[in-house]
C-alpha cells in the first residue's frame, strides 16, 4: 500500500488544478487537517455528514470534495451541523481537501470536461467569468429533445427544459452547478442551448425572448464526475487507494 505525506498530496493537487489562479467563494486545498500520512482517499461531491460517516467506515485518511465546509458569507460559528461535521473529522483524524472552481475548470479532469464527455460533447471554446463555461459543436444532437433525453438518461432525473424557439442545434454551451448566471454569456458566445445545474426565474424569460434553449440538469447531478476523475488520477499517478462515494441529492 502506497503511503504519502499530506504535503506531497496537496502540492500535487495544487499543481494539477492550478488552484492559486482562481478567485473563489471559499478556500481551496486543505480545509481540515488530519493525519500526516495518507494512503486511502475517499472522494465525493459535498462534505456532508453522510459522506464523512461513510469515509470513516471506509477507514479513509483523507476526503476529497468539490463542495467543502467553508464559504464566504458564513459567520464562522461552529455550531449545529458544522460542529458535528468537524467533530467527526477531528475525532477520526481525517483530512478534508476541497477544490471548487479549479475542479470545475480543469480541461480534462474537471466537472465541465467530464460532464461534457459523458454527454458526447467536446469544447472548442470557453466563455464566462474565469473562462469556466465550455462551448462546442452540438455533434449528434440536432434538436433540444434528443439532448434533453440524453441528459435524463445520464442523470436519472427529469431536467427542467425551456425549449427556446425550437431551432436546430449547432452550438452547445455548458457549465456545471449553479451557473445559471452564465446564460447571457452563452447566448453572446453563439450557443443554441445552455446546460447547467440550476435555473432561476430570469432564465426562462431569456430563453423565450432570445430563442436559445435552457436545460437545468440538477446541481449535484452535473457535478458528480470531476471529483471521481481526480480521485482516479491520484490512484494512477500517486498509487493511493481511492473510492468515490455517491451521496444522493435531489438538487
Amino acid at each position: 500500500m502506497t503511503v504519502i505525506d499530506r504535503h506531497t498530496l496537496l502540492d500535487h493537487l495544487d499543481m494539477v488544478l492550478e488552484a492559486s489562479r482562481f478567485k473563489d467563494y471559499g478556500p481551496n486545498g486543505l480545509q481540515v487537517e488530519g493525519k500526516r500520512e495518507i494512503s486511502r482517499v475517499i472522494s465525493g461531491v459535498t462534505a456532508s455528514r453522510a459522506l464523512i460517516e461513510a469515509a470513516i467506515a471506509a477507514k479513509a485518511d483523507a476526503i476529497l470534495v468539490h463542495h467543502g465546509l467553508f464559504w464566504k458569507g458564513h459567520d464562522g460559528r461552529i455550531t449545529g451541523w458544522m460542529k458535528e461535521r468537524l467533530r467527526l473529522l477531528l475525532a477520526h483524524d481525517i483530512n478534508l481537501l476541497a477544490y471548487h472552481l479549479p475542479l470545475d475548470a480543469h480541461p480534462t479532469l474537471g466537472n465541465n470536461a467530464q460532464w461534457g464527455q459523458r454527454l458526447g460533447l467536446t469544447a472548442d471554446g470557453r466563455f464566462g467569468d474565469q473562462n469556466l463555461g465550455f462551448i462546442g459543436s452540438a455533434g449528434a444532437y440536432q434538436d433540444i429533445q434528443s439532448l434533453a433525453l440524453q441528459v435524463r438518461q445520464l442523470s436519472g432525473r427529469e431536467p427542467v427544459v425551456v425549449p427556446g424557439d425550437g431551432r436546430e442545434l449547432r452550438r452547445v454551451a455548458w457549465c456545471s452547478g449553479g451557473a445559471q448566471g452564465f446564460f447571457e454569456g452563452a447566448i453572446a458566445a453563439g450557443a443554441d442551448v445552455f446546460l447547467t445545474g440550476e435555473i432561476s426565474e430570469p432564465q426562462a424569460h431569456y430563453a423565450r425572448e432570445t430563442g436559445v434553449a435552457f436545460i437545468g440538469c440538477g446541481h449535484h447531478a452535473s457535478e458528480r464526475y470531476g471529483v471521481q476523475a481526480l480521485g482516479a488520477a491520484l490512484a494512477t499517478e500517486l498509487g493511493l487507494a481511492h473510492e468515490f462515494i455517491e451521496i444522493d441529492n435531489p438538487a
